[in-house]
């Protein structure tokens, strides 16, 4: 987990994470905590780990991104280690309005991760600069 986040949230991470690899139960012990720190983002991120909305695509020279199936059906790219996200509410709830850490697929990502609940999707380097610049086109 990068270190843009506040202590707390990397720490609650961890103990998922941690809680994950012993039991391998769900987020239920954890959703109380959730909510508190990442607001309304929570819930909706736990339900994109639970479709297996989340997709760790790793390059031969292991660059790495993720994409993120929304809810409206659009993939998003994310990028953890930038703590960056494509969608819209990334811009105006984060970036712009400063009101929440992050948006829903971002923290699908981390919990995706901590989870182990990444899909896997190996492309060659051309491939993942094509995803890489379809975002740019998108928005220009």
């Amino acid at each position: 987990v990068d270190s843009t986040l506040p202590a707390v949230a990397e720490e609650l991470l961890k103990e998922i994470k941690k809680a994950f690899q012993e039991t391998s139960h769900g987020t239920d012990t954890f959703s109380f905590r959730l909510k508190f720190i990442f607001g309304p983002s929570a819930v909706p991120a736990l339900d994109l780990v639970d479709q297996r909305s989340v997709t760790r695509v790793v390059s031969p020279s292991g660059r790495t991104a993720y994409q993120v199936l929304g809810s409206s059906g659009k993939l998003y790219t994310c990028y953890s280690s930038c703590h960056f996200c494509t969608c819209p509410a990334f811009g105006f709830t984060v970036l712009q309005k400063s009101e929440s850490l992050l948006c829903k697929h971002i923290l699908a990502v981390y919990l995706s991760q901590a989870m182990g609940a990444c899909q896997e999707l190996t492309v060659s380097e051309e491939q993942l600069t094509s995803i890489l610049l379809a975002e740019e086109e998108d928005e220009g």
